[in-house]
């Protein structure tokens, strides 16, 4: 006899949010090297916020392009303002000033304290029970993306701890905006929807960027370039888009969790392209990482 359980697991608005999910965490994981690649030719406001503000107006455009409405409802504001400063804001500031002190492979693995905190704030907010299955998801993957760090731990000395506290004060917003996000959903098309949030929450990072870092355009190199394209089209108009996509189709908890695919492909490329460490212990962890995600998307 087949249960709601499973109409749910296997249900088109599941497998769409799913895959919209998997589109995320790889955009957002290639995102790490990247973005510390950027950083050695222009600083971390500019770079993150003026992708950002390029990529909002692409997507206004697109939105435009396929027929949504640009329109805000006036009681719409003040969540579409707190979600941005949440999802879009405070993830972008924090994670790109975080880079200058740690490597990627480590700031993108403190950054995904994320599904956790987000799995917590579910409990009380939306009412998401912690599941055993869930649970279990929640500790492989974390224990998972630990042990991505190496033997050596984090080796948190005083002088990456300023990165450390950015880069965990950044998961804790980015964990609050995903629940209230759920709780208080926004009446607008997803585009658009990401559209603004990208907007508001990138044009203040941008403009003090410019004030405070007075970036040139001079210090860009041909491949500076290229992986700015990258930042503004993949990272802002895909991976964003399909965030927000994915959190409409599942659970906020379910949603978090998937996202530890993101370091899992972040370490990886790290290694890859930046030469970051990445030992036979930390392949047998990212086996742990996945079959946490794979958990969290049956519970």
């Amino acid at each position: 006899m087949t249960t709601s359980h499973d109409n749910r697991a296997t249900s088109p608005v599941a497998a769409g949010g799913l895959i919209f999910l998997l589109i995320t965490s790889v955009g957002w994981g290639l995102n790490w090297p990247i973005m510390k690649f950027v950083l050695r030719e222009w600083p971390p406001l500019s770079a993150r916020g003026a992708t950002g503000v390029v990529g909002s107006l692409l997507l206004l455009a697109i939105a435009l392009a396929v027929g949504q409405s640009l329109r805000v409802p006036r009681e719409q504001w003040p969540r579409l303002v707190m979600f941005a400063l949440f999802n879009v804001s405070a993830w972008m500031a924090l994670m790109g000033l975080a880079l200058l002190w740690l490597p990627a492979g480590e700031a993108a693995t403190i950054a995904y304290v994320m599904p956790v905190l987000a799995s917590l704030l579910a409990w009380p907010v939306l009412g998401e029970r912690l599941t055993p299955l869930r649970a279990l998801s929640l500790l492989l993957g974390i224990g998972g993306v630990g042990a991505l760090m190496g033997g050596d731990g984090l080796a948190a000395s005083m002088e990456k701890l300023p990165g450390i506290v950015l880069a965990l004060t950044g998961a804790f917003l980015f964990a609050l905006g995903t629940v209230l996000g759920k709780r208080y959903p926004l009446r607008l098309p997803v585009v658009t929807s990401a559209a603004w949030q990208i907007m508001i929450g990138c044009l203040p990072v941008a403009l003090i960027g410019l004030v405070v870092e007075q970036p040139k355009l001079s210090a860009l190199t041909p491949t500076g370039w290229a992986l700015m394209g990258y930042l503004v089209l993949v990272q802002f108009c895909v991976a964003y888009v399909s965030w927000f996509a994915a959190l409409r189709r599942l659970p906020a908890s379910v949603a978090a969790i998937g996202t530890l695919l993101v370091p899992v492909i972040g370490v990886l490329a790290s290694a890859a392209v930046l030469g970051e460490p990445l030992g036979m212990g930390q392949l047998t962890a990212l086996a742990m990482t996945i079959a946490g995600v794979v958990l969290a998307t049956r519970s």
